[in-house]
């Protein structure tokens, strides 16, 4: 019998008229991903806020917002320890060896965090830094 159910053959429901394997992958799909659907079409994330089904694609003018918040920017060149003693005896023309070789990447930061890293440059007479790797770090 096709298209028709009698008292005796209960109609199964699917998903969003899916057939039952097609409503079982879905909600196979959804679950891998840590989503849950809503009667509106909507998917629920991880954090609890909705966001509807369809990809939503990023670009660089998403930010416009923000372009104009000042940051931080530091060129590490290196470092070094020392005690307050051997600090007050620094003098004009003293030399504070630093834990970097010649030629080795400086560290770069934005706020305080490492971003990158990258190459003493100079630029006009001034210094500057060539970016030579991009450091991403995982959120918490």
């Amino acid at each position: 019998m096709t298209g028709t159910t009698t008292d005796d053959e209960p109609e199964e429901e699917t998903q969003a008229g899916l057939a039952p394997e097609d409503a079982e992958k879905a909600d196979l799909q959804l679950d891998e991903i840590g989503a849950a659907e809503s009667p509106e079409g909507e998917t629920e994330n991880l954090l609890g806020s909705r966001e509807p089904e369809e990809e939503v694609i990023r670009t660089a003018t998403d930010l416009e917002a923000v372009y104009d918040v000042p940051v931080q920017v530091s060129a590490v060149l290196g470092k070094t320890s020392m005690e307050v003693s051997q600090l007050l005896k620094l003098g004009r023309g003293a030399v504070v060896e630093l834990d970097r070789k010649v030629g080795e990447a400086i560290d770069i930061y934005v706020n305080n965090r490492l971003v990158a890293r990258g190459e003493v440059v100079v630029v006009d007479e001034r210094l500057g830094v060539t970016m030579t790797e991009i450091i991403k770090t995982e959120r918490s």
